[in-house]
């Protein structure tokens, strides 16, 4: 196996979740140290990155206009950015971004200061979160499943496709995909006690077995 890869950001498919249109870069490497995705906005005034100030996450967030031209509020300051310019936001800062001509493109490189990067693979779910908030639980299951299996090494989206199956009512599949997150993930079992998304198998013994008590 070579220990380099090369590849053109338009080479790398787009995801979409209802927003913006964006390239999971740091899936489609495999890139295990850091996050890093690449978001695009179609048309003037869309907007390429949410609003958020990671108070939460803690991310330290790096942005690269890669083409185009952005203007990002940063704290209710807006700073026009053409292609090239780099914005730094530290947590706590409320930040968002738009194009401000058609197909702007702006890399995002995130990680939180002083602790090791953990992939969670929410890139592969995010297409599916539409369905699930939707109520559409066997839909979003249907449809995330395969994704889901094809990339074992992410335990969220095993999680969330174990969420969707047992709100459908697919008790053996949603413990069996529960089983495989907590394998790769044990945060998530105490997670799994308490979320109401499995209220439906929550008196199964595969499940009382699996997670425990509350």
């Amino acid at each position: 196996m070579s220990g380099y890869a090369v590849a053109h950001l338009d080479e790398i498919g787009e995801l979409t979740d209802g927003r913006c249109p964006w390239q999971p870069v740091r899936h489609h490497f495999g890139i295990q140290a850091f996050g890093i995705n690449a978001w695009t906005g179609r048309d003037v005034g869309d907007r390429i990155i949410a609003e958020h100030d990671e108070s939460d996450e803690t991310n330290e967030e790096l942005y690269l206009v890669h083409r185009g031209r952005a203007v990002f509020e940063l704290d209710g300051e807006r700073r026009d950015a053409p292609a090239g310019t780099l914005v730094f936001a530290r947590p706590g800062v409320k930040r968002s971004a738009f194009a401000e001509e058609p197909d702007t493109t702006i890399v995002a490189v995130g990680g939180v200061a002083g602790k090791a990067y953990r992939p969670d693979g929410w890139e592969l779910w995010a297409p599916f979160r539409p369905l699930y908030e939707a109520g559409e639980y066997a839909a979003a299951a249907d449809r995330a499943r395969e994704a889901t299996e094809a990339n074992p090494q992410y335990a969220e989206p095993l999680y969330n496709l174990a969420c969707c199956e047992s709100l459908a009512g697919r008790t053996t599949d949603a413990i069996a995909h529960l089983r495989r997150a907590i394998d790769r993930g044990e945060w998530l079992r105490p997670l799994a006690r308490e979320d109401s998304d499995f209220d439906p198998i929550r008196n199964e013994p595969a499940f009382t077995e699996l997670v425990g008590r509350a």
